[in-house]
């Protein structure tokens, strides 16, 4: 959730804590545990080539014990890559620092060489070397450290702390999730979003029926079942439903009564589902997800919801991508929902969050020159009235490209 009329769409942290411990701090201590082997990340870097990036950086000399001991705990693996590319707290992250300059007005924050080699990495992906993939992680981490120095006015910074924000060590599920469900080592820097208490509560029911919990397929009927009928696969479906917590007492009979409606409902409003109370074929798929891949979907959003402001306000707008819709909420209650649409898996949506200043009522879209090349123009050839059909217009060139606004 986000606060006072912020448009977002998950994940970005807003606001951090650091330690100004003035005392000598305890030596962190190279975590060798972590390897190619036992690692999901198979991406690391020597230690000689950190200090020949400082030496180059003097900006970032300042943070030379912060870098050693943040790459220190996690043996030298990169944070905001891993062997599928950059990870989505990069951009989070990106995100968040042009915000600030944005809102702040503060140009200092705009670092040009990172920009430029994480422009050249989203432009290029596959293409980029492995010399310019580490200059942008150091770069990232040290842009991390001079944001928290400027914000909390000093450079005093834990990077032990600091590293809970950065993405985690990729060593496996299992420590993930010690770390996750509880916070070993005392209350963590920033208030936390109230989804990931949510979430967290979840997470630990879920491991405590991972045994019992079922692991055959509830069959599909071929109709779909409604209140009042009655069908052999109900006492499964009754039986999962139970055990998720959406039906509050079970029995063992096929009849869909007005019990199971209930937690028929509650259950499609959970998964995203169409809120009708009919048993489906969807919602059937939903039921027979295992519970290891639940806990692990409420993982990964755990670890995406730590990049999210707390909650500081009950008015606030929501947009939910895979949902396609938009939630208003006033007062901590939502307000309207209404249908948005998103982008493709090929041109996904951009994921940011900031605070509404201006709404306009069908206002135009300038079509980005990516779009043009790939999609109008081709279009155009096929079809000599594609911008009229899709409510276009040209409105001129740019180096011999057609710009489109509709």
């Amino acid at each position: 959730m986000l606060w006072l009329c912020a448009f977002t769409i998950i994940c970005c942290i807003y606001c951090f804590s650091t330690s100004c411990n003035s005392g000598k701090t305890k030596e962190v201590v190279r975590d060798t545990t972590i390897t190619y082997h036992t690692s999901y990340n198979n991406l690391f870097f020597d230690s000689i080539l950190l200090q020949a990036f400082l030496d180059s950086n003097p900006d970032f000399q300042k943070f030379a014990i912060q870098y050693n001991d943040f790459y220190k705990q996690r043996n030298f693996e990169y944070a905001w890559f891993d062997s599928t590319g950059m990870v989505e707290q990069a951009a989070n992250f990106m995100n968040l620092l042009n915000n600030s300059i944005t809102h702040l007005q503060d140009s200092s924050l705009y670092n040009k060489k990172l920009a430029n080699y994480y422009n050249e990495i989203l432009q290029h992906k596959n293409k980029v070397s492995r010399q310019n993939i580490l200059n942008t992680e150091l770069l990232l981490t040290g842009q991390f450290f001079a944001y928290a120095a400027q914000t909390y006015k000093g450079s005093d910074i834990d990077a032990t702390s600091l590293g809970w924000f950065i993405p985690r060590k990729k060593v496996n599920l299992t420590a993930l999730l010690d770390s996750t469900i509880k916070y070993k080592n005392g209350t963590p820097y920033i208030p936390l979003n109230n989804q990931y208490n949510q979430l967290e509560t979840y997470l630990e029911k879920y491991i405590s029926f991972q045994k019992v919990y079922p692991t055959d397929s509830i069959s599909y009927s071929a109709q779909l079942l409604k209140l009042h009928q009655e069908n052999t696969i109900i006492p499964a479906i009754k039986d999962r439903l139970f055990l998720l917590g959406d039906l509050p007492c079970n029995d063992s009979t096929r009849l869909f009564d007005s019990g199971l409606l209930r937690a028929v409902k509650h259950f499609q409003k959970r998964m995203g589902l169409l809120e009708d109370g009919v048993i489906g074929k969807n919602m059937i798929e939903q039921l027979n997800v295992p519970i290891s891949e639940r806990i692990r979907q409420i993982l990964v959003n755990l670890e995406r919801i730590r990049w999210m402001p707390a909650d500081s306000n009950s008015d606030y707008i929501i947009v939910n991508i895979p949902e396609y819709k938009m939630h208003v909420y006033e007062d901590g209650k939502v307000l309207f929902d209404m249908n948005v649409i998103v982008g493709k898996t090929t041109n996904n949506t951009v994921i940011f969050n900031g605070k509404l200043k201006y709404i306009v009522f069908s206002p135009y879209w300038n079509v980005p020159p990516s779009i043009v090349q790939k999609e109008i123009i081709p279009g155009m050839k096929k079809d000599p009235n594609y911008l009229v059909r899709n409510n276009m217009e040209l409105t001129g060139t740019t180096n011999c490209t057609p710009k489109a606004r509709a």
